[in-house]
């Protein structure tokens, strides 16, 4: 070997320090702002219930501490999986959401809270499936595009493949029943199959189905009917049906521009049913008032719009799987916050889902969290392949 080819050789082995890839700092400090303000607000919603059940006010609190910890330890598990992984494993993935989501249908089971049978107990916790369910089936689909890329885009099977898949998992979610989270797979399924590059014309077809489909499931049901009632003209009924959209209604306008100040807020004082969880958002508005809304609403946006910036980034260095895990995970988180928004200020019919990052829940901040820290291995996977280019440049201008 030549004496100019060992040094080629050694000035590629050595990585530049001034090079190396970086997690995402702008998604990262989002999600840390998010998580901060939802745990001062579970302690705020929840300490006068709290102290009636538990005689310590911040009970709810505490837990949401620790469980904000054991998420962050899950994100930077997430953060140091290679994407090849979750690719490679994706139909192995899809299958064990199903099963699991079959699984907690079998009588004596699945674990039933207020009628709805949605998680498996483990004696110490309990599981709701449903929030890992959606992930792990955006991480299916994020591989399906890149497999059948072409027959995506040019044969009808390509299309409704998928769309079946989303379509059980949907249905089994239907029947715990958990039509918020149905809703929510389906749009962002709906969504990642678009960006795939599905053609316009099925594309429109399939959603007007199945909008059609979900209207038949929601008037179906009497429960369901229900709420679409009270969510057409909640003072009809106010004290029953109508009871926490108008508590909901009363707490938001009560916050006026500037809220009653941290603390402050009175319908969180055994008014408004499940304050810290599916309701956070009226009680963070009435304590916070309009501008605090529009803070809130911005860090989501942000959010949404960093993930798809990512996305964006990933699709044009070649890295599909990604750039599809990244437009699915902020599908996700947005198309929720946008749902938990839109129940709380009486813009869609109550659903069972909680604002991520914010409401009191265990299953929902760690699956959220191990979302996040999918989104940062791409951007890190992006920056590494763009660096491994910029450091063998380097090394040829140095030689």
């Amino acid at each position: 070997m030549t004496s100019q080819a060992i040094r080629t050789s050694e000035l590629e082995a050595k990585p530049d320090p001034a090079l190396a890839p970086e997690y995402d700092r702008v998604i990262l400090l989002l999600y840390l702002t998010l998580i901060c303000i939802g745990l001062v607000m579970v302690a705020s919603a929840s300490i006068g219930i709290a102290d009636q059940q538990t005689q310590d006010p911040f009970y709810y609190a505490k837990r949401q501490f620790l469980r904000i910890l054991l998420s962050l330890a899950l994100m930077w598990f997430a953060c140091r999986v290679p994407l090849d992984f979750w690719k490679n494993n994706g139909m192995l993935l899809m299958l064990g959401s199903i099963v699991l989501l079959a699984c907690v249908l079998i009588p004596g089971v699945g674990h039933t809270v207020n009628g709805s049978t949605r998680w498996l107990n483990f004696g110490l916790f309990t599981f709701q499936v449903s929030e890992i369910a959606k992930l792990f089936l955006i991480i299916y689909l994020s591989g399906y595009l890149i497999r059948r890329c072409d027959e995506v885009q040019t044969n009808t099977m390509g299309f409704i493949k998928p769309m079946l898949i989303l379509a059980v998992a949907s249905g089994l979610l239907v029947m715990e029943p958990d039509f918020g989270a149905a809703a929510v797979l389906l749009m962002t399924g709906l969504g990642l199959i678009f960006l795939g590059g599905v053609r316009f014309g099925q594309f429109i077809l399939f959603m007007i189905g199945t909008l059609c489909i979900m209207g038949l499931l929601a008037v179906s049901s009497p429960y369901r009917l229900a709420r679409i009632t009270s969510f057409i003209d909640p003072w009809a009924d106010p004290f029953n049906s109508g009871f926490q959209l108008t508590q909901s209604l009363i707490a938001i306008g009560s916050g006026g521009w500037f809220g009653s100040g941290l603390g402050g807020s009175i319908q969180k004082l055994f008014y408004l049913p499940e304050a810290h969880t599916d309701f956070m958002f009226a009680i963070y508005a009435e304590e916070f008032g309009l501008v605090g809304q529009v803070v809130l609403i911005s860090l989501f946006g942000l959010f949404a719009i960093r993930c798809f910036s990512i996305a964006k980034m990933a699709l044009l260095k070649q890295q599909a799987f990604g750039g599809y895990l990244a437009y699915g995970v902020g599908l996700l988180i947005t198309l929720q916050a946008v749902i938990n928004i839109g129940v709380n200020v009486g813009a869609l019919p109550t659903k069972g889902l909680t604002l991520p990052f914010i409401s009191y829940g265990g299953n929902s901040i760690l699956s959220m969290s191990f979302a996040v820290g999918l989104v940062l291995r791409v951007y890190y996977e992006y920056q590494l392949g763009d660096n491994a280019v910029a450091s063998r440049r380097k090394a040829v201008r140095r030689l």
